[in-house]
Formats: C-alpha cells, sequence, structure tokens
C-alpha cells in the first residue's frame, strides 16, 4: 500500500491532545494514531449504519453565531421522525449545551448528526448510538 503524505491544520490545544494520545497509546508518531484514529472511526460508523439503535446527539454552539439557530432548528425540523427529546443548557452568555434523545437507523442518525456537526458556530458535535435488542433478546 503507497503513502500519501498531506498536510493537517490544528489548533493547538488540539494539537497538544493529539500529542497526549500518541504518548498515551504508545504509538510511534502522529501519522500511526491519525491513521488509527480515522480507521476506527470509519469502520464504527459502517457497523452501525444497517442498525437500528437508539442514543444521543450533544453538541456544543455559539448561539451568538449568525444563523446558527435557525440552521439547527432546520436540521432538526427536518430529521423530527428520529427524535424523541431535546434539551438546551446555556452554558455562558455565547455557548449553548444540546442533548437531543434519537431513534432511528443507524445511518439516518450519522446523517442528522454530520448534518449538524457542519453547520458554522458547532463548536462540538458528537453522536453516542447503542443496538436495540428486539423484544425476543430481553427474555
Amino acid at each position: 500500500m503507497s503513502v500519501i503524505r498531506f498536510g493537517v491544520s490544528l489548533e493547538k490545544e488540539l494539537l497538544e491532545l493529539l500529542d497526549n494520545f500518541v504518548e498515551e497509546n504508545l504509538f510511534s508518531n502522529r501519522s500511526q494514531a491519525i491513521r488509527h484514529l480515522i480507521s476506527s472511526s470509519l469502520a464504527e460508523k459502517k457497523w452501525h449504519c444497517s442498525n437500528e439503535v437508539t442514543g444521543s446527539v450533544t453538541i456544543l454552539y455559539d448561539r451568538q453565531k449568525r444563523g446558527v439557530m435557525e440552521q439547527l432548528a432546520g436540521i432538526r425540523h427536518s430529521h423530527d421522525p428520529l427524535i424523541l427529546s431535546m434539551q438546551q443548557h446555556m452554558i455562558d452568555h455565547n455557548q449553548c449545551l444540546e442533548l437531543v434523545a434519537v431513534r432511528g437507523r443507524a445511518a439516518d442518525l450519522t446523517d442528522l448528526a454530520d448534518r449538524l456537526r457542519s453547520v458554522r458556530g458547532v463548536r462540538f458535535a458528537r453522536l453516542t448510538i447503542t443496538r436495540i435488542k428486539p423484544e425476543e433478546e430481553h427474555a
């Protein structure tokens, strides 16, 4: 397999977190850690895409950023059948933490999280999901 070099721009704090991750997990270098993180993320995303799941989307955003609240509301509205409930908590004057309980096909929930994450002004968005066991498995 050939290796292609490319550049990555990171905030200083994120680079420090990456360096800590490299050290804690005994990777020989940043490239090895980044390859691991990318392949793990993609494999998990692929595994989850065909299953019925439930979970949450955690979002931290800057509510002062122009249009962010309207864009997030539009995305939530277009994915309404997936959303069970939602809570919003003001962290400070600018930052809002939003917790969205979701249920549906993993591919649909992943799409929802990806769309929310792509909004300018969203500082953090993470989908956490777990498989729903069929009724007969509960016995």
